[in-house]
């Protein structure tokens, strides 16, 4: 099958796809390219994924049951013989040394290439380093198979993910999708397999700067986010309102975006990303020195968090051993169950450290296990709140009713700014006279 012939099966709808890895990014991407009533295989290692889609039961949020009804699932690589295009969405954590971790990326490659033919296409979207489609995902699709010729026989393109969950506004389906092909051919093949399912696509000149686009895209945010995350330790020392001040800046009409502090960055992009840049420019002795330094303000912010939980027990005349503190919310966003590098549990760790007693509530997480830490969600979370010498809002969820907490929590942590700069002990969403105003809260 020739580049048109490939293009013209895309077209009319009538080609059989693969999606490798089917967690926060591939199972979306199934639903989308179902909707664009192309056949849809989607490949995953673990069998409770595999069978839960295969039951049409949903393990993600934002994915309904009734949308897995078109897709099949296995864990069994060789139904890529029967595809014409494969994407790999495949996780890229870093070790624990901060370097990236590709080797999913590098199984997944050597998978396809002992089942791949002539006449498909393959798009790379696990977020990573600028080169490794060309460094490591070619030369491994290569070795299988030496007499094919990229551009010619088969296609190859990397178009970076941009799933951010519970967002319902920007989804895979209208979010603007970069695509970079190996070749032009590549470009036009991929092009044509993601534009029946996706609104728009952004061409690049080459995978490469599609991998740079992607990182520079959440090395931004990281960035900016480390500089409001910095004006408030700022703000602290000059006893100024960082949030008072940001409002302000942000009433500027042009040349100003307004990022605000928090417990730290969470989920699997903006934590991770940045890091992946920075590994990468080492290998040409380039320090990126603004990565550097956010990484350093961003991941130091839980320690903070805890530190004003100390201070303020310490005021109310109790030590931090023993306390009984409530940490509410361990999603690392409002409204989702993704704990991907939340800093809540950052926070939960160095509490628990430092000897005090720690539950936690999160109406999207019912437990959990991280770092050998097995907790299970309060089930009265009125009467844990009543009782508790702290509660710490780490994830300001929708569902919480922040009234009750300033009415019968004897301390609260405010790491999201839910109550307001003016009445600290009024929820900035509700603007009630009446909230409770006897409890010291700290924000």
């Amino acid at each position: 099958m020739d580049k048109q012939q490939l293009i013209e099966k895309f077209e009319q709808r009538r080609a059989h796809v693969a999606v490798v890895g089917l967690g926060y990014v591939g199972l979306p991407l199934c639903v989308a390219f179902a909707k664009a009533g192309y056949k849809v295989t989607g490949i995953d290692l673990d069998p409770n994924k595999v069978d839960a889609i295969n039951r049409s039961e949903s393990y993600i949020e934002d994915v309904p049951s009734a949308a897995l009804g078109p897709i099949a699932a296995t864990s069994d690589y060789r139904v890529i013989a029967q595809c014409d295009a494969v994407t790999i969405c495949v996780p890229t954590p870093l070790n624990k040394t901060g370097d990236p971790n590709i080797s999913y990326i590098v199984s997944a490659t050597a998978q396809i290439a002992r089942h791949m033919h002539p006449g498909m296409v393959i798009v790379l979207e696990s977020t990573t380093y600028p080169g490794t489609t060309a460094e490591i995902v070619l030369p491994g699709l290569l070795e299988h198979n030496p007499d094919l010729q990229v551009g010619k026989d088969f296609f190859l393109a990397f178009s970076p993910e941009r799933i951010d969950p519970g967002r319902a506004d920007w989804t895979v389906e209208n979010m603007p999708k970069v695509m970079g092909g190996h070749t032009p051919d590549c470009l036009d093949v991929a092009s044509a397999y993601y534009s029946q399912a996706i609104g728009a696509l952004v061409p690049v000149s080459s995978p490469a700067a599609a991998e740079m686009a992607k990182l520079f895209e959440n090395t931004f945010r990281s960035v900016n986010i480390g500089l409001a995350n910095e004006l408030l330790l700022m703000c602290e020392k000059l006893g100024l309102d960082a949030w008072e001040v940001l409002d302000a800046a942000a009433t500027k009409p042009f040349g100003f975006m307004k990022f605000t502090p928090g417990p730290g960055l969470g989920g699997h992009c903006i934590p991770v990303d940045p890091h992946y840049l920075s590994w990468k420019l080492k290998s040409v002795k380039y320090n990126a020195r603004f990565i550097e330094l956010a990484s350093e303000i961003n991941t130091g912010m839980p320690a903070y968090w805890v530190q004003k939980v100390q201070d303020a027990l310490n005021e109310a005349a109790k030590p931090v051993k023993n306390s009984h503190i409530l940490v509410l919310g361990v999603a690392y966003k409002k409204d989702v169950g993704d704990m991907r590098e939340s800093p809540a549990l950052d926070i939960i760790h160095l509490l628990r450290a430092k000897g005090a007693n720690v539950q936690y509530h999160d109406p999207h997480v019912p437990h959990f296990t991280h770092d050998e830490m097995a907790m299970i969600s309060v089930v009265d979370l009125e009467s844990a709140v009543r009782q508790a010498d702290c509660v710490v809002i780490a994830t300001d969820h929708s569902s919480y009713d922040w009234h009750f907490m300033a009415e019968n929590a004897a301390l609260i942590i405010d790491t999201r700014r839910v109550f307001s700069p003016e009445r600290k002990h009024t929820p900035a969403a509700n603007s009630a006279e009446d909230a409770g105003h006897r409890i010291p809260v700290t924000a």
